[in-house]
Order: structure tokens, then C-alpha cells, then sequence
């Protein structure tokens, strides 16, 4: 999935102008926690977020503190033609909550970790009916091939895989199936020598 496939397109922005406290309505009115500060022609100019904002609220209320001191000038970005992927790992990396997305120096998008968030349930069906079975699987050649058949054999429909890192010669994966009764598919996986987890209905 593309960045431009899930991104917020034409989001809220303020200018440069903008004054904090203006800058925080409206961060309230609009729910949001992160504004691009545009320039003519959308150009990005910096990126502002609610705790930037709180931080500068009582300084700028008794100095000459203003928006363009607080905002983060040089802010990370991405292309809306990147994977999600790159986004989520940037956001993690840099332990940020959006990114503003920009294409030749004009803002088109943000997407934050929200927006990621949902498409991860989205892609692992968490919000629908389904079960799971968790399986250590070591990684010698047809294995993981030989899981997914005994799965399939069982009655199992498999939706989606998931893997948690690797550990001493195994992994574990995290398959989940339309909803079903998954004792035969843990049966069927225990009797093939494979260490059933978890399994839930």
C-alpha cells in the first residue's frame, strides 16, 4: 500500500503568522495534534505539534515567542508514492506521531500514526469475526509450506500471516483464520510435531 493510498489529502495548515494560542484552537476545534505551516503554493514550511504548542503557550503569552520558534523547521518527510512501510518505520525511528507528506517541496498530505494504526487492523482483520493459532516454527526448507497445508487440510481459512522476530532457530507465526473451531487445526498441527502456542476460536 502506497503513502498517497492512505494519507489525509488537503489537511488542515496554518501559516507562519499563525499565533500559538490560534495555533492551539485550532488544534481543539479540529481534534488534530500535528499542523504543517505552509507558505504560498503549499510549501512546507515547518511542522507543529500539540506539545510543541503547550510547551510555548505561557513563554509566548510573555515574550516574543511565536509560532515560527516553536515549529520544527526541517521536519521529516515522505513521498506519497513510498510505501507505508517507510512511513511507519520513520515514525518509530524518530518516536513522532505524523509526517507531513510532500512532493517537490509542496505539502499534498500528512499521515500519522493513527492512519497506520488503522490500516494495520485493517490488514490483520481485527475488527471481524475470526480466530488465531500461534505456531513456533523452525526454519528448515517447506516447513512454514507444510504449516499452512496442515492448516488448510484442517478446515482452516487463513486470512493473514504474521511473524514475530526470530529467535534461536525458530519463529513464531501468528495465522489468522475466519472464524472456526481450531481444535482440529491444532490437532493436526501437534501431531505433525509443530508447538501450537495459542489457539483461539
Amino acid at each position: 500500500m502506497k503513502i498517497e493510498d492512505l494519507m489525509i489529502r488537503e489537511p488542515i495548515t496554518i501559516t507562519a503568522t499563525t499565533t500559538v494560542e490560534e495555533a492551539l484552537a485550532c488544534m481543539k476545534t479540529n481534534s488534530v495534534r500535528h499542523l504543517p505551516v505552509v507558505g504560498a503554493d503549499q510549501k512546507l514550511l515547518g511542522f507543529v505539534t500539540l506539545a510543541d504548542l503547550k510547551q510555548g503557550l505561557i513563554p509566548s503569552m510573555v515574550s516574543d515567542l511565536t509560532l515560527t520558534d516553536l515549529m520544527i523547521k526541517k521536519p521529516i518527510t515522505v513521498a506519497p508514492e513510498r510505501d507505508i512501510e517507510i512511513a511507519a518505520q520513520l515514525i518509530y525511528k524518530h518516536k513522532i506521531g505524523g509526517l507531513p507528506v510532500v512532493e517537490e517541496g509542496r505539502l499534498v498530505g500528512i499521515i500519522t500514526v493513527t492512519d497506520l494504526l488503522g490500516a494495520f487492523i485493517n490488514m490483520m482483520g481485527l475488527l471481524s469475526a475470526s480466530s488465531r493459532v500461534d505456531v513456533v516454527i523452525d526454519h528448515e526448507p517447506g516447513s512454514l509450506k507444510n504449516a499452512i497445508h496442515l492448516i488448510n487440510e484442517a478446515g482452516g481459512d487463513i486470512i493473514n500471516i504474521a511473524m514475530a522476530g526470530q529467535q534461536s532457530g525458530h519463529r513464531t507465526y501468528y495465522f489468522r483464520l475466519t472464524a472456526c473451531d481450531t481444535s482440529a487445526i491444532r490437532a493436526a498441527l501437534e501431531n505433525d510435531g509443530y508447538h501450537v502456542l495459542d489457539a483461539m476460536d
